[in-house]
């Protein structure tokens, strides 16, 4: 049995050292490496060729874990980064997926499923489990559906109304009349299913529409 050679990566030592002892049980797992950000980690992926799996944290001090996995597209590294983080947001899941992540764990997954993780990704396939992808596809649903419902001029004038802009403040500013900005805001909150500029503003910077 070919071990699968893993790197570290966590800026929270007790995480680190409590991750390596679980997989240290496990007979075809072998960590080479433990390290507390993402420079430490890039300067011994460049030097060392051997790691196959990168447990990687999102939230690093000098370079998180999205810069981490720009920086191994960039090597055309074969190391295979699966995420480990405390961040369920779909935002977060969908970037690292699309930055080159294998997989995406939470912190509170258990052993099974990590080790689970590990064999499926160190094999070349992808590990979402089926709530990671869950988030991840309803916040990719929400923002293109919000992203192609909008019209330009609707975008336009969603953007004024979160900079705090007044109807009659956003109708002068686009030389338009004050009837003409609440049409576009009625839709606009039409098309977001939202009921008043507070639901409004929380929703578009859900969705990364502002």
């Amino acid at each position: 049995m070919n071990n699968i050679n893993i790197v570290i990566a966590d800026d929270h030592e007790l995480f680190r050292k409590g991750l390596a002892e679980l997989l240290r049980k496990h007979d075809d797992i072998n960590i080479v490496k433990s390290v507390a950000d993402g420079n430490e980690f890039m300067a011994f992926i460049k030097s060392n060729l051997e790691a196959d799996i990168a447990l990687l944290d999102i939230t690093m001090p000098k370079m998180d874990g999205f810069q981490v996995l720009k920086e191994l597209k960039t090597l055309n590294s074969n190391i295979k980064p699966i995420i480990i983080s405390m961040h369920s947001d779909g935002n977060y899941i969908a970037k690292c997926a699309k930055s080159g992540a294998y997989g995406y764990l939470l912190k509170n997954t258990d052993e099974d499923e990590l080790i689970l993780a590990i064999r499926t990704v160190n094999k070349g396939k992808k590990y979402f489990s089926a709530k990671i992808s869950e988030k991840m596809i309803n916040f990719m649903s929400d923002q293109s559906i919000s992203e192609n419902i909008l019209s330009n001029k609707e975008t336009e004038v969603l953007g004024l109304i979160s900079e705090g802009l007044t109807t009659k403040e956003i109708a002068v500013k686009l030389f338009v009349s004050t009837r003409t900005i609440e049409t576009h805001r009625a839709n606009i909150l039409k098309k977001l299913e939202v009921k008043n500029t507070a639901e409004l503003i929380k929703k578009a910077a859900k969705i990364n529409l502002i």
